[in-house]
């Protein structure tokens, strides 16, 4: 993930946040955020500087979001700190959620009249930009997770479903724009990538320990909770014996790492 900070200090939602006028945005800062709202742009533009352009500027009072998505490169532009109060939501969840905007394809066409509906132009192509965005919004929500110590699979929600709970207004995005596009994206499939993601990744030090090994899963699990460390840095020797002593000191650990320690 790309992440490029561009703080829109000239949208009044940032000098509000600057002048802390609005007990709103001094309790958004002290006491950061509490959830995390993802949002489609609802209209055919992949650059996130065409909107980054539009919102910064003293007379855009419409919305000021904390993040978007580029469409053409999967880039995260940061247009507010974390833990600044943003316009994103039209509800309550702008004093609670941080807001991240997902720019959508050019190669689809919304209708002149508006609506959620939209004819796709090259459907290769659009997706490919859909799966671009997907991808980095799951790295951005994933690291602000462990940042704030949120839980994915209670904590994220998309605009569409923060309508259907009160604290948004009634929108359907980004599920329109997913599912206008084929994808088989949903945001309980999106909510558990991102747990996915905030797992630490594990690599395999050891030379003598294959993956597709009936071993390689159990040994990668145990140096994962630290009860083994393998006989040097780069060999396990699977096929070793054991002294009393190293079993001894993997059943203290394994028993550490669950409390069974009186």
């Amino acid at each position: 993930m790309t992440l490029v900070q561009n703080y829109l200090t000239k949208n009044p939602c940032y000098k509000a946040n600057v002048d802390k006028s609005d007990s709103r945005y001094v309790t958004f800062q002290t006491r950061g955020p509490l959830g995390l709202m993802l949002h489609s742009v609802g209209c055919a533009q992949p650059s996130a500087h065409a909107f980054l352009n539009a919102w910064n500027k003293e007379t855009y009072t419409n919305s000021c979001v904390h993040g978007v998505i580029d469409a053409n490169t999967g880039t995260v532009y940061q247009c507010l700190p974390w833990n600044y109060r943003g316009w994103h939501a039209g509800g309550s969840a702008n004093n609670t959620h941080i807001g991240v905007e997902m720019c959508e394809s050019k190669y689809i066409k919304y209708p002149s009249s508006g609506g959620a509906n939209f004819t796709v132009l090259d459907l290769e192509k659009a997706q490919a930009d859909c799966r671009r965005t997907y991808n980095a919004a799951v790295a951005l929500f994933a690291t602000l997770c462990l940042q704030w110590n949120l839980d994915p699979m209670k904590d994220i929600v998309s605009h569409k479903e923060g309508g259907k709970k009160g604290i948004a207004s009634g929108h359907v995005d980004p599920e329109h724009f997913w599912s206008g596009l084929n994808m088989n994206y949903t945001m309980d499939g999106f909510r558990a990538d991102v747990k996915s993601a905030m797992e630490p990744v594990i690599v395999n030090p050891f030379t003598d320990v294959k993956e597709g090994s009936w071993y390689y899963d159990d040994v990668m699990w145990a140096l994962e909770k630290g009860i083994t460390n393998g006989v040097t840095d780069t060999t396990f020797v699977p096929k070793g014996a054991m002294t009393r002593a190293q079993a001894v000191a993997m059943l203290h650990r394994f028993a550490k790492v669950y409390g069974l320690e009186e």
